[in-house]
């Protein structure tokens, strides 16, 4: 393949560090961005150890200047972006009724506005280098059925998905495709934390409410950021050009759409 980069937001735990590794297993040149740049550089000192190229870049996706600037980053170090994975974001658990403003905003804020801005600094970016370019989206199975106590977080994955076709088709003739993942039960942090979170709710241990939520998946394990980070990889590359405007499930067989 022909040297590509790739810019890969929420990028220092989880389902962005997994992404972020197999994309530079793949050959690309990647640049990792997240909040807390001590996360993003490890992630990033690791992968240039191991014969890859990657830089860290502290950016909080919730802040449109800060988003166009980690482009802007990207492109200084590296003279392109070919790749853009929205992949930054975070949970809230809580009833509806009980869900803060506060709450409520920040879910929006960093899920929803977070890729919107996303969409267009990458966009902007693709189109001023006159060359075709992707840009992959995180979705989730609770952007296809609201979740009992994700009901914030379930809005904003909708959100995701209509982003997501939308943006495929006012860019398509600009060759830039858009698509999503939808991961289901990932075992990562935030996953530990939507675990103890519905554990208080629910008034059950720690524990208790993922081993229920893993009972639900036909293959019978938890997800990991590699199941996820292995869509990704498809969906960044040349044998995905013709797939745009999808949200993509990669659960292991919880939901069937």
């Amino acid at each position: 393949m022909t040297k590509k980069v790739a810019l890969i937001t929420g990028a220092g735990q989880g389902i962005g560090e997994g992404i972020a590794r197999q994309l530079a297993t793949d050959g690309f040149d990647v640049a990792l961005s997240g909040r807390h740049l001590d996360k993003v550089q490890r992630v990033a000192d690791d992968i240039n150890k191991n014969g890859g190229n990657a830089i860290a870049i502290q950016s909080d996706v919730q802040y449109k200047d800060q988003v166009f600037d980690s482009v802007k980053q990207t492109v200084a170090k590296y003279g392109q972006m070919d790749v853009f994975v929205n992949n930054a974001g975070i949970a809230h658990v809580a009833q509806i009724c009980n869900t803060t403003e506060e709450d409520l905003d920040k879910l929006l804020d960093i899920n929803v506005k977070g890729t919107f801005f996303g969409i267009q600094a990458a966009a902007a970016q693709f189109k001023k280098q006159k060359t075709p370019g992707k840009i992959i989206n995180a979705s989730s199975i609770a952007g296809h059925e609201g979740f009992e106590l994700l009901g914030g977080y379930s809005a904003t994955k909708f959100a995701i998905r209509g982003l997501t076709q939308a943006a495929a088709k006012e860019l398509a003739r600009d060759q830039i495709t858009v698509n999503a993942y939808c991961p289901g039960i990932v075992l990562t942090p935030m996953w530990d934390q939507i675990d103890e979170e519905m554990g208080q709710v629910n008034h059950v241990a720690k524990g208790e409410s993922l081993k229920e939520y893993l009972k639900g998946i036909a293959l019978g394990r938890g997800e990991e950021p590699q199941d996820v980070a292995n869509l990704v990889s498809f969906l960044a590359s040349e044998k995905a050009n013709y797939i745009t405007g999808q949200a993509i499930m990669v659960d292991g067989g919880i939901k069937y759409v």
